[in-house]
Parts: C-alpha cells; sequence; structure tokens
C-alpha cells in the first residue's frame, strides 16, 4: 500500500535518528550485510553475506530491507552496517549531489574516489551487471499504439496514470528530470508506492506507466515493455559493494571476498535471480545458495 510523501519523509527521519544515535566502530567478532527494501537487493545482501561467510568463516548478521538509499548511506557511516550493494549512477546523483554521467568506468571512478575521501567507504569493482531504471507499460499498449521511446509515449501520457517509488520522486536522477527531458503530463499526480508493488500495479492496470528496474524479473513474467530511454537521460547504475574502510582494517579478508563475485553476476543472471524470488516465490537464501554452487564461486 502506497505511503504518503509526508509520511516516508517522517519514517525515514525517525530511523536516521536512531542510526546516528546507535553509532558505533565496526564490529569486531562479526560483519554485518544490509541492504535496500526490494527483492534485488535482498538477493544482492544474501549473495555478499553467503559468500563472506563462506570465505572469511566469520559470523555474519544480516540486516536487509533498510529504507533505501539515504538510510543505507547513514546506517554505513553510523556503524550499524559494513557493507551493503549500492549503484554507482544512485551513489553519484542521490549521495555525491552530481551530474549524472554517461560513462560507466568514469562514473565508477567518480563514485569510487568521492567515496574515500568524503566518507572512508570502500567502493568494490562492479558485480558484473547493470540496473539502469526501466520505464515501463504493458506491451499490449506497446503493440496497440506502435510505441517504442519514451519520446513516443509523450504523446499519450497526458491520458495515463503514473506510478513511482518514493526515492525516485526525490532523487536527482528520477521524476522531475525525466519529466522535463521529455516532456511528459500525466492524468493525475503520480501514485507513490511500495517498489515491490509498482509492476504489479502496472498489470492489474491500475497506473500506466512505471518506473521501476531493467533486470525486474517480472518484466517479461507480466508482458510489460521497457521503452527505450532514447534521450538518454538516465545514467549508468553498475551494482557494486561498498564497505568500511575500517571493516577492511579489522577484516582484511572481506576484500578477497568481494573480489571473488566481481563481475560473476550478469544482467541475464540478475533477472533470473529475481524472477526466482518475486515470480516463483521461491526462498531467497536458497536461491542465492544454488546460484553460487552454480557459478562456482
Amino acid at each position: 500500500m502506497c505511503k504518503p510523501p509526508k509520511a516516508q519523509s517522517l519514517a525515514q527521519l525517525t530511523l536516521l535518528l536512531f542510526l546516528l544515535a546507535a553509532c558505533t566502530r565496526s564490529h569486531p567478532n562479526r560483519i554485518v550485510v544490509g541492504s535496500k527494501n526490494f527483492t534485488e537487493q535482498l538477493i544482492l545482501g544474501e549473495i555478499l553475506a553467503q559468500h563472506i561467510e563462506s570465505r572469511t568463516h566469520k559470523a555474519v548478521e544480516r540486516r536487509f530491507y533498510l529504507a533505501g538509499t539515504f538510510i543505507c548511506q547513514q546506517a554505513i557511516l553510523a556503524g550499524r552496517i559494513d557493507v551493503y550493494p549500492e549503484y554507482t549512477g544512485t551513489a553519484l546523483t542521490a549521495i555525491l549531489k552530481q551530474q549524472p554521467g554517461r560513462e560507466p568506468a568514469q562514473v565508477y571512478r567518480r563514485v569510487k574516489e568521492e567515496y574515500a575521501s568524503r566518507f572512508h567507504l570502500a567502493v568494490g569493482a562492479p558485480l558484473g551487471f547493470d540496473d539502469t531504471f526501466a520505464i515501463e507499460i504493458r506491451a499490449e499498449d506497446a503493440r496497440r499504439l506502435h510505441l517504442a521511446t519514451i519520446s513516443q509515449a509523450a504523446a499519450y501520457t497526458p491520458h495515463w496514470r503514473a506510478g513511482f517509488g518514493y526515492e525516485f520522486m526525490e532523487r536527482s536522477d528520477g521524476y522531475k528530470g525525466l519529466v522535463a527531458t521529455y516532456h511528459l503530463r500525466f492524468a493525475e499526480p503520480p501514485r507513490i508506492m511500495d517498489l515491490g508493488l509498482l509492476t504489479r500495479a502496472l498489470k492489474d492496470k491500475q497506473v500506466d506507466l512505471i518506473a521501476g528496474n531493467t533486470t525486474d524479473g517480472l518484466i517479461p513474467a507480466f508482458d510489460l515493455f521497457v521503452l527505450e530511454d532514447d534521450r538518454h537521460y538516465f545514467p549508468p547504475y553498475q551494482a557494486v559493494p561498498v564497505v568500511r574502510a575500517e571493516t577492511l582494517r579489522i577484516h582484511p579478508e572481506i576484500q578477497q571476498a568481494l573480489s571473488d563475485i566481481a563481475g560473476k553476476i550478469s544482467d541475464r543472471d540478475m533477472r533470473e535471480l529475481n524472477y526466482a524470488v518475486d515470480g516463483e516465490h521461491r526462498d531467497a537464501k536458497q536461491v542465492v545458495a544454488t546460484f553460487l554452487r552454480r557459478k562456482g564461486i
């Protein structure tokens, strides 16, 4: 069920104050892995947790479903978590407040350097896939109206209802820039809802256009269509692990564990993993364990 922006802001502020009040150093006897509050992040957090457990033989605590980018950032700065998965484009625009770049290697380098100098956070090598925002409509609408790009869809959006996540509405690479770039108008103010509800809301015709993710396994399962970002609005969003520098000092073996999984998760892998959890309703821990065995990690 969607939550109004003000209620979302209050909830995030409350959690932030809790995190800051509980500020602590990295954990000498365990490693705490965090993640954001949607399926892909749960899977990535579980991949990090399981492989760190296997590689280091250290106790790993899971703190998943943190509210979003801002909360994860504050949690890792406060020492509440030691490592979590992030995306380079998100880090650049939402955290560093810099203009989005278009070259993946350049965006990664900027994020890595700034996170080290400003936050004492190490950004690991990319995990292998790029999960950019996907502007999605129902495939039946794309076929009926002969739509392929966001620019083409702009002629129809005044009659459509849109649905977006709260963070997408707030961030600099989100809603405001998207509608300005493509001159989009909608039939009513966008519905703000949890990320996990967006694809189903689109399928069930509660909304007509959403901002999802390209690695969402439900896109083919629900017969949805990703409109081409023909004006190249969205930056690259390579998935990367972010870890506290102090944690690496206390547990240097984590570095090798993170290196093991660098480049090992393709776009196709991530879509299949997401679908296994979202579409087939399989247990995330079992899905990840099977994936790691298959990859020989």
